[in-house]
């Protein structure tokens, strides 16, 4: 909902759902807006700041920053303090998850929270064969990580992947960020695999009284009769992200007390 000229905010949570999610748990919240035209020193400085304030124990950079001056997210995500970098983006904390030094890493929240749906099923983990569909540095890469640190044999597919859904067939575990609706079928699926989609896309729908609907990176329909574990589009991944987003608060304020 943010208007056109502004853009890019540097917030502890940013949606109205996460501000009130916090506020009811005692999370003081607050949020940074810039023109379009600001530039990228603006943008580092207000950094720079909120890493000396003690007052401040997690930064978010909502992305992606909508700049009209052309800013470099890698460089203002790394300008975010390893300890109070909530969203585990920069590249202190992805090399710390990928080296698996995970007493000192902040891991990005939509990875962790399917991490913790994945154990919630009691599945053990070590041993399973795992495709993540997707290579993001958000969610695909860091799963990736996770995944490998935990023992579980790995393939990642992506654009350039000659056939995913022969990559998909063979998995015990399907872990799909790819921004394509619906992509992955339910013929696409080994019996009995866990399948996690963090995908969030509209598709149009001229039942809905907005003309479209929520549907994820998978056929969720004919999926759910293979899949011994799926979750749903809308409220599956999207509230344990929210849920482990303040998990990772309070582990930057633990980090910062030396707890």
């Amino acid at each position: 909902n943010r208007s056109s000229d502004l853009w890019g905010e540097i917030v502890v949570v940013s949606t109205p759902m996460m501000m009130a999610i916090t506020c009811s748990i005692g999370v003081e919240t607050r949020s940074f807006r810039f023109p379009s035209l600001a530039d990228e020193s603006e943008v580092v400085d207000k950094i720079h700041e909120l890493n000396e304030s003690k007052e401040v124990n997690a930064i978010l950079l909502q992305l992606p920053m909508d700049s009209a001056t052309g800013i470099d997210t890698g460089r203002c995500l790394n300008t975010i303090h390893p300890w109070k970098d909530v969203d585990g983006l920069t590249a202190v904390n992805a090399g710390r998850l990928a080296r698996d030094e995970m007493d000192r890493t902040l891991i990005p929240c939509t990875p962790r929270g399917c991490l913790e749906l994945v154990e919630r099923t009691g599945v053990t983990i070590s041993g399973l064969d795992a495709v993540v569909v997707g290579c993001s540095k958000i969610v695909g890469a860091p799963m990736r990580d996770i995944l490998l640190n935990r023992m579980a044999t790995v393939t990642v597919c992506h654009v350039e992947t000659k056939d995913v859904k022969a990559m998909v067939q063979r998995a015990d575990l399907v872990v799909v960020a790819c921004r394509q609706p619906q992509m992955v079928k339910g013929d696409w699926l080994k019996p009995g695999a866990i399948v996690i989609d963090c995908g969030i896309n509209t598709i149009p729908d001229t039942s809905k009284s907005k003309g479209y609907r929520l549907v994820g990176d998978v056929d969720y329909e004919s999926c759910k009769p293979f899949a011994s574990w799926i979750t749903p589009v809308p409220n599956g991944v999207g509230p344990m992200t929210i849920a482990m987003l303040l998990q990772n608060t309070m582990e930057c304020t633990k980090l910062q007390l030396g707890l």
